[in-house]
């Protein structure tokens, strides 16, 4: 009897230290996002062993696991239809609110699902909760991306992915068939969606027929440029959850199938060193001593290698193109695009790419709305259901859906 009250007092122990991290004090749920967190960190390292033994790829065991216990059905109720289909070859979800008894087309938002480019899908329960909730508070027609993953595919196919269904989507035949209003269509996205929805923005302000086709778009803490790994964000949550920035790196490493060996190197921002002259054009567009306030800087210093390692944009010169990275566009593409709202979290190693990209967009003379939460984290905003729900969750997703509620 002694003997197994050690072991399950030892076993305890382990487990408490295996769950808890140090957190900022002003974090939400600071409990319930260890718990969280150490769910996903046992969930990444069992894909890495399952990748270490060669049963599978990392991520494709990773996504597997997170889908296996998430993936919802198409499943309609009174307010929202919920249908499963494709557009130009491109699966998506549609959920389908009611209209408004005095309007007979309704508004539309084209969603992106986050996940660094590899994981999640648009038929897991967060977004289809999300989706399902959208549509029916803004009684519009919310169209879910269901674009390619990493491995399968790797940059620029994901944005090939959303480029393509949303061109199906915004045909007048189509929004037709939806009753969608063609002047009331957005575009949004969370993390890695965000950064498809900022990418997808920019290259439809090439095309002379798409150009104002988009009333709105609509970015959640939007992961916008891999040039420089150490802004004040990076440096001040580089180990918090649920995205430490050693895994964002890797990310874009496997993003643009790249070379591991070049991780430790980005991470100090050797990629974009001053001897890499391709890089140095480039460095004013995410300046941020210059595009953030003091309050966001505080006492944080640029870290700008002298000598780097130019084989890395040699080899992944993607780092450096602004399909991948939208803050780093051109001004004269920024200032055609609609208008903007950002929402950035203070516990996020990507609030100041957003910050950043408000700052560039409102230079640019675009309208932007930045909403920021003190007490959020990265991922927060489809965290609101039992047994993930989240206090900064909810408002988040309640702040996000009254901005699309007053202006689309």
């Amino acid at each position: 009897m002694r003997s197994s009250c050690v072991l399950l007092a030892a076993l305890l122990a382990l487990a408490a230290y295996y769950v808890y991290i140090p957190l900022p004090g002003a974090v939400s749920d600071p409990w319930k996002l260890m718990l969280l967190d150490a769910t996903f960190r046992g969930a990444q390292q069992l894909s890495n062993l399952i990748h270490s033994l060669g049963l599978s790829h990392h991520l494709i065991a990773l996504n597997f696991i997170i889908v296996s216990f998430g993936k919802k059905s198409a499943s309609s109720s009174p307010k929202v239809k919920v249908t499963d289909t494709d557009f130009d070859g491109v699966e998506v979800r549609v959920f389908e609110g009611s209209p408004k008894p005095d309007e007979q087309l309704r508004r539309s938002v084209v969603y992106i699902h986050g996940g660094g480019w590899a994981l999640a899908s648009a038929k897991i329960s967060y977004y289809d909760e999300l989706c399902t909730s959208m549509a029916e508070e803004l009684n519009a027609v919310i169209v879910s991306i269901e674009y390619r993953l990493v491995p399968q595919v790797h940059f620029p196919e994901q944005i090939y992915d959303v480029i393509r269904a949303t061109r199906y989507f915004l045909q007048p035949e189509v929004l037709d068939k939806y009753k969608v209003d063609p002047g009331r269509v957005a575009v949004s996205g969370d993390s890695a969606g965000g950064n498809l929805a900022a990418a997808l923005g920019q290259q439809f302000t090439y095309v002379a027929s798409l150009k104002n086709k988009l009333k709105l778009q609509a970015l959640i803490y939007p992961v916008l440029q891999a040039l420089d790994f150490n802004t004040p964000s990076y440096q001040q949550n580089v180990n918090t959850p649920i995205l430490p920035r050693h895994v964002m790196v890797k990310y874009w490493v496997d993003y643009f199938k790249g070379n591991y060996d070049f991780v430790q190197a980005m991470i100090v921002n050797n990629h974009t060193s001053l001897d890499v002259e391709k890089a140095a054009a480039l460095r004013a567009r995410l300046n941020w001593t210059s595009l953030l306030p003091s309050s966001i800087k505080k006492n944080y210093k640029p870290v700008m290698q002298t000598t780097g390692d130019a084989r890395i944009t040699q080899e992944i010169p993607q780092l450096l193109d602004a399909a991948s990275s939208p803050l780093i566009a051109d001004e004269e593409v920024l200032q055609d695009l609609p208008k903007t709202y950002i929402l950035t979290c203070e516990h996020d190693v990507l609030r100041d790419d957003g910050i950043m990209y408000a700052k560039r967009l409102e230079s640019a003379g675009v309208n932007v709305t930045l909403d920021h939460f003190e007490d959020g984290f990265h991922g927060c905003m489809i965290f609101t259901s039992w047994p993930t729900n989240f206090s900064v969750g909810i408002r988040t997703r309640n702040s996000y859906i009254k901005w699309l509620d007053q202006n689309l």
